[in-house]
């Protein structure tokens, strides 16, 4: 049987296939140059003995509700005092992911009246929590700090509203890993007496000191709002989101997605406090990291002429949406397990590999990828 509801949508996807932009779900096989498990911590014995030691001591799997009703456990407060004094936060609230995070805040703190200025290349999350505020919202061109003031100038010389200004940026760029310029932004933000909201998703647990992000030391300010996700460099899932203690508690009272969703699983949380111990007690995996790092970024340089970002992040543009995919399908059949980026995850025209490296892999295998990648690229262009 043939529904005609489903008409548009087969029209949608076979759109997609035409321009080389349908995804399908691939499985996890070869070196991990793809996932975010930056440090190894997913995998880690530390990690999965903290998770059966809370097994055996009674944490549950599932929290059985909202925050609000039966679903507030004590690990999840005590993970939450945990990181405030880890991250030097006022307060710190646990959402299950970071996407749940920013389509909280997002759609919650600011009011109408209010204006957003977002970098252009910030996270999806944060543009459905925009699209879902009532506050109007304007990009900014990616790490310029007079492109933001400007937009924040014609705002005000056009509404002369006298509403809240925030400042929305990543501190480290998912796909381009570039750092943000935060000590300007964080000036900008005091000059207009605005928030400035700082994903550290990438940052968390591989920069600052013992982990803590790009944005350590801006935390204990009132206006500053950062976001560390639990599911990459920590090893877990979930987000945590320190702020003011009014803002946190604003967002338990109004958060929509925070107020209706079920708690994050107690035994997560209980993996995620074992992660920040993990931050202090074992600095050897970040200083290996960091090496490993300025090894791929030097490889990349040196095999594909291609400037490194300095980051764990390393983007290979290709442009054509069909050749990414073809060089990183290549790659994957010799054990490499290389992903293809396209619009409108990033911009028409800059199709791309996303590189990242990890613990998961060491120089050799980071050598050999490289040498294989140079041929095939290569071979590619006839």
């Amino acid at each position: 049987m043939t529904l005609t509801g489903l008409v548009r949508h087969e029209a949608t996807l076979a759109g997609l296939q035409r321009k080389e932009r349908l995804r399908t779900l691939i499985k996890r096989d070869g070196a991990d140059f793809t996932s975010n498990d930056y440090l190894g911590f997913a995998g880690s014995t530390r990690l999965a003995a903290a998770v059966n030691a809370a097994l055996e001591r009674g944490v549950p799997v599932g929290a059985g509700g909202s925050r609000l009703l039966r679903g507030n456990h004590p690990e999840h407060e005590t993970l939450e005092t945990e990181a405030a004094a880890f991250f030097g936060a006022e307060r710190v609230l646990y959402f299950g992911s970071g996407y749940a995070a920013n389509v909280a805040l997002f759609s919650t703190l600011p009011q109408r009246g209010d204006l957003i200025v977002h970098d252009a290349l910030v996270h999806a999350s944060a543009h459905e929590g925009m699209n879902a505020s009532r506050a109007l919202s304007t990009p900014a061109a990616h790490n310029d700090v007079g492109a933001f003031e400007e937009a924040i100038l014609r705002w005000r010389r056009k509404s002369g509203t006298a509403g809240n200004l925030w400042i929305a940026v990543e501190s480290l760029y998912s796909m381009d890993g570039d750092r943000a310029p935060l000590a300007e932004l964080a000036a900008l933000a005091e000059r207009h007496n605005g928030f400035l909201v700082i994903d550290e998703a990438h940052a968390t647990g591989v920069f600052g000191t013992s982990g803590r992000g790009l944005a350590a030391g801006l935390e204990n300010r009132g206006n500053v709002i950062v976001l560390h996700t639990c599911g990459k460099a920590l090893g877990a899932s979930g987000a945590l989101l320190g702020a003011s203690a009014t803002l946190c508690d604003y967002l338990v009272n109004r958060a929509r997605g925070f107020i209706y969703s079920t708690a994050p699983s107690p035994l997560m949380a209980a993996a995620v406090r074992e992660a920040l111990r993990m931050l202090v007690d074992e600095p050897d995996r970040r200083m290996t990291f960091d090496a490993l790092c300025a090894f791929a970024n030097t490889e990349l340089t040196a095999r594909l002429g291609v400037a490194g970002s300095g980051s764990q992040i390393l983007p290979v543009l290709i442009g054509d949406n069909g050749r990414a995919v073809r060089i990183a399908a290549r790659m994957r059949a010799e054990g490499f397990d290389i992903r293809a980026i396209r619009p409108p995850t990033v911009p028409e025209g800059t199709a791309r590999l996303r590189i990242a490296i990890t613990l998961n892999v060491d120089r050799a295998t980071i050598m050999r990828m490289f040498t294989r990648l140079t041929a095939i690229m290569a071979e590619e262009r006839m």
